[in-house]
């Protein structure tokens, strides 16, 4: 009889936990965004990791070609790296040796110090929610010619150069590679990336680079941090391919002590909406080869010190520029001058998307939880 009232006692107390949890996850969803609003009162997420893949919006879209019955289920053990031959249980392992669709957790917080830049298989999601990862080393993360990949939840940082090498690529396959910068995340003629709520800082060239024909991506809820060179969209004047660009940058943190590119654009199409700008030196927002820019309600700090408060920089404009602000709120003298092209650079979402921008005074708000999450506001832990 004791012993029954004593499991009736806990399941009590767990359903009471639960539902508190529950109503606090509740309360809390009213100040997220709408990418956090769709997994992050989920009590059970971690036993339902790929609601995820349902959250993303802007030009990625829906991931669900990521999830479904079919998918392996591969959880990283081992924080070793071995570029050549991949030990399983380790991120390498499960990024480039198994084959078909594939989400990817941790066991545990961890460092994985690259011995040469990772690249990733289509149809990949690497999911660190709920622990604390840090990559680093060479490298470091590389989408290349793939499709259908995910990255959340990493910090990622102090990346350096790589002279050309050999290593393991995707379908388990040993490929040459060339000269690497030193960026966070790069990627090469990858479609339909989504990148969210990862911290990334202080990498020997940029933190993220999104060229060579690259499109379809979805930059979200990071937090940039200690940065010259921040994001590059579009690899050179020359590359014509990066015309068919199309990026969304939304809810993330700029800074602090972030220089310019955040982006800089080339060629293609961005729209850059409801992120929080916490300074520059040289500019926040830039762009050279005509590129289409649309700032949309974001939240502009201009740095304390006497340089430029300046929020854009543009590279010649022989051209069809359009790139114009909508929105946006500056603060402590920031400017936003000589917009061009008004109204000419709307990102005509699909339906799966589309997204509301909210208004710019609640972006330090949507924003405050961006990069790498702290299980606060609602999250359950």
């Amino acid at each position: 009889m004791a012993t029954t009232l004593s499991r009736c006692f806990t399941l009590a107390l767990f359903m009471v936990i639960l539902m508190a949890s529950i109503s606090s996850s509740l309360a809390n969803m009213a100040n997220m965004n709408v990418v956090d609003k769709c997994w992050g009162g989920n009590p059970l997420w971690r036993s339902q990791r790929q609601q995820l893949a349902k959250c993303s919006v802007g030009f990625a879209g829906k991931m669900i070609n990521n999830i479904g019955k079919d998918v392996v289920k591969y959880k990283v053990t081992d924080p070793s790296d071995d570029p050549l031959s991949p030990k399983s249980g380790t991120l390498r392992y499960g990024t480039t040796m198994i084959k078909g669709k594939v989400w990817i957790t941790f066991k545990n917080s961890m460092t994985i110090t690259l011995q040469r830049p990772l690249l990733l298989s289509s149809f990949t999601a690497i999911d660190g929610r709920g622990v604390d990862v840090h990559i680093t080393g060479a490298g470091c993360l590389l989408v290349y010619q793939v499709t259908g990949i995910i990255i959340h939840g990493l910090r990622i940082h102090h990346c350096k150069a790589q002279p050309p090498s050999t290593l393991m690529g995707p379908n388990a396959k040993v490929i040459p590679l060339g000269q690497m910068d030193g960026d966070a995340i790069r990627l090469v003629t990858a479609r339909k990336v989504w990148i969210d709520h990862n911290t990334l800082y202080e990498c020997q060239d940029g933190l993220l680079d999104v060229t060579r024909g690259s499109t379809n991506v979805t930059v979200s809820n990071n937090w940039f941090r200690n940065q010259d060179k921040v994001m590059l969209l579009g690899h050179d004047d020359g590359h014509l391919r990066d015309r068919n660009m199309m990026v969304t940058v939304i809810f993330n943190h700029f800074g602090p002590n972030c220089n310019q590119r955040m982006p800089r654009v080339r060629h293609g199409y961005a729209h850059v909406a409801n992120n929080f700008y916490q300074g520059w030196e040289q500019y926040a927002i830039g762009g050279s080869m005509s590129p289409s820019i649309k700032s949309e309600a974001n939240f502009f700090v201009a740095p304390n010190d006497v340089g430029n408060k300046e929020v854009t920089w543009r590279k010649g404009e022989k051209g069809l520029w359009k790139f114009y602000s909508v929105g946006d709120v500056l603060k402590n003298g920031a400017s936003f001058n000589k917009q061009t092209g008004v109204d000419g650079a709307k990102p005509n979402y699909s339906q799966e998307q589309n997204f509301k921008v909210v208004n710019a005074m609640f972006v330090k708000e949507l924003t405050s939880e961006s990069g790498v999450l702290q299980c606060s506001r609602g999250l359950i832990c």
